[in-house]
C-alpha cells in the first residue's frame, strides 16, 4: 500500500508543480489533491490496523499522513480561495519531521531512502518560505523543483519498489544526493530567470504605458 501511495505522491507533486508554474489552474489541481491526499489518510490507517505494533511500519504510516494532510490542506486552499499562511506554517512542521525521518532512514540501514526524505524536506521548507513567509519571488523556483524531484523521489522510486528491486547503498544514496542538489539549483536558475526577463519586460512597457 505504501509503494502505491509513493507512486501517487510522485503524481500529485507533478501536478501541483505545474499549478505553481501557470499551467494547471489552481481548482483543476485541486481535484487530484484531495484524491491522493485522502489516499494518504486511508491507506497509512489501514497499514497502522494491520501493523500489529511494528515500530517500523507505524513510521513509515506516520510519514504518509504528512504528505495526506498536506495535499488535503492544497485542495481546500484552491476550492475556497483562502490564504495559505497555515498550510506554510504545517508545511514547515512537515519539513523538521522529514529531516527526522531521514536520520531514522539511516539507523535502519536505508541511506537512499534517507536521502528522498531530506530533498522532501527541502521542498516542504520552500513551501514554508513561499506560503508561511509570503515570498512569492519563489513561486517559480518551487514549482520547477516540484516538478523535477516529483519523478526522482516519488515515481521512480515506487516503480523500483513495485517491482521487487528495490536497493540501498551509499553509492546510490549519493547518486541521488547529488541528482537533488542539481534540481534545485535548476530550479533556482529558471526562476531568477524569469523573474530577470519578467522585470526587464515591466521596465520596458512602463515607459510606453506612461
Amino acid at each position: 500500500m505504501g509503494n502505491v501511495g509513493l507512486l501517487y505522491v510522485g503524481a500529485v507533486l507533478f501536478i501541483n508543480g505545474l499549478m505553481l508554474i501557470g499551467v494547471i489552474p489552481g481548482k483543476s489541481a485541486a481535484i487530484l489533491n484531495f484524491f491522493v491526499g485522502g489516499m494518504q489518510v486511508v491507506f497509512p490507517t489501514i497499514i497502522l490496523i494491520q501493523a500489529d505494533n511494528d515500530p517500523g511500519i507505524i513510521l513509515g504510516a506516520a510519514g504518509l499522513y504528512l504528505f495526506g494532510f498536506t495535499y488535503l490542506y492544497v485542495g481546500i486552499l484552491q476550492l475556497t480561495g483562502l490564504s495559505g499562511e497555515g498550510l506554510g506554517w504545517f508545511s514547515l512542521f512537515v519539513s523538521v519531521c522529514a529531516v527526522v525521518i531521514g536520520f531514522i532512514q539511516l539507523t535502519l540501514d536505508d541511506p537512499v531512502f534517507a536521502v528522498i526524505w531530506w530533498i522532501w524536506a527541502v521542498l516542504w521548507f520552500l513551501f514554508f518560505l513561499l506560503l508561511g513567509l509570503n515570498m512569492d519571488s519563489l513561486t517559480l523556483t518551487t514549482g520547477w523543483f516540484t516538478i523535477l524531484i516529483s519523478h526522482l523521489t516519488g515515481t521512480i522510486p515506487a516503480f523500483v519498489l513495485l517491482l521487487g528491486r528495490y536497493e540501498s547503498n551509499t553509492t546510490l544514496a549519493l547518486t541521488l544526493a547529488a541528482l537533488g542538489v542539481l534540481a534545485l539549483a535548476i530550479a533556482v536558475t529558471i526562476g531568477r530567470r524569469s523573474r530577470a526577463a519578467a522585470e526587464s519586460e515591466a521596465s520596458t512597457t512602463a515607459p510606453i504605458a506612461t
